[in-house]
């Protein structure tokens, strides 16, 4: 485009956006996907049918040096499935203990509850988990259509994030996770005990550490900032809608802005794709609960963690 663009121009734009977003909002809202689940359930039964494979061969991949100390009573390839399976049903490590004398046929093993609360810190389960969230991508493909949104959950039980005005205080965690649009499977996450920034930046270095191309993704306006925009390459479509208070345009700016005048109504749809993320975090709070009862950061990291890696086994193609 030759048209100087003026910050009164993008005022002007911003108040034309304003007409048609509701009406945009509502349609991507009645395309909500988790309800495609329940149609197929048969992708999912494979993908957990699977999931023994999966873990075996994400174990494989890992090369344990012999310690000094008395050896683990458990395999490790035992130990991740015990973790999937204590993280899934979302009970307290006691309640697990007790499951499992019922399921011993199926595990092989008692353990106690305080094993099960080592495992949130089992640096060779941390690793196990981490290939098998690669593995589970690779199978399934990336698009590099990206959507990001950030959550919190809470540490006391008698403070829901969603009520809680402020969002903030040592009462909350908070999470970070990039969603592929055409898979509904995360791809990047971050965990933080300071800030949702704080959580967005880690994502993005999870992203940047397993190669993953970004052709473009969608945030919010608290994400609505030139720092945010020069964490992406020039060949990367973002879609974010500008501050009315936008101080100064510069190329950062320029090239969302170019974006929204050529095709506004595009551009709002895939921004609005955005709702995928909202969507996720709304599935995966009622499934796996909102509320973290690990005590030490590294385990209540290692329980998010997980909870995005039972996401990606329960997600399907979701994007029209």
């Amino acid at each position: 485009m030759n048209v100087r663009i003026t910050k009164k121009m993008v005022r002007e734009l911003l108040e034309v956006l304003d007409e048609i977003v509701e009406e945009i909002r509502q349609e991507e809202k009645e395309k909500y996907p988790y309800a495609e689940w329940e149609r197929k359930r048969e992708i999912v039964k494979e993908r957990l049918r699977k999931l023994p494979k999966y873990v075996r061969e994400a174990v494989s991949a890992i090369r344990i040096e012999k310690r000094v100390g008395r050896p683990k009573k458990v395999d490790l390839e035992k130990r991740v499935m015990l973790f999937l399976f204590a993280r899934l049903i979302n009970k307290s490590n006691r309640d697990v203990e007790e499951l499992l004398e019922l399921f011993e046929p199926l595990f092989g093993i008692r353990v106690s509850y305080k094993t099960i609360e080592r495992l949130y810190s089992d640096e060779e389960v941390r690793m196990a988990l981490h290939n098998l969230f690669i593995l589970l991508l690779k199978d399934e493909g990336v698009s590099g259509e990206f959507s990001g949104d950030g959550t919190g959950y809470s540490l006391a039980i008698t403070k829901h994030y969603r009520s809680n005005p402020k969002k903030k205080g040592k009462d909350f965690r908070y999470v970070f996770r990039i969603i592929d649009l055409e898979t509904g499977m995360y791809v990047g996450f971050g965990y933080s005990a300071k800030s949702e920034k704080d959580a967005f930046e880690k994502a993005m270095k999870m992203l940047k550490s397993m190669g993953v191309k970004v052709n473009s993704i969608s945030l919010d306006k608290y994400y609505s900032t030139r720092k945010t925009l020069r964490m992406f390459d020039a060949e990367t479509s973002v879609y974010v809608i500008p501050k009315r208070n936008l101080s100064r345009i510069g190329f950062d700016w320029l090239r969302v802005i170019e974006r929204i005048v050529e095709m506004p109504y595009r551009f709002l749809k895939r921004y609005f794709k955005r709702n995928l993320s909202e969507a996720g975090f709304s599935a995966d709070k009622r499934r796996f609960g909102w509320l973290i009862r690990q005590r030490r950061e590294d385990r209540r990291e290692m329980a998010l963690f997980a909870v995005g890696l039972w996401h990606n086994i329960f997600a399907v193609r979701v994007m029209r």
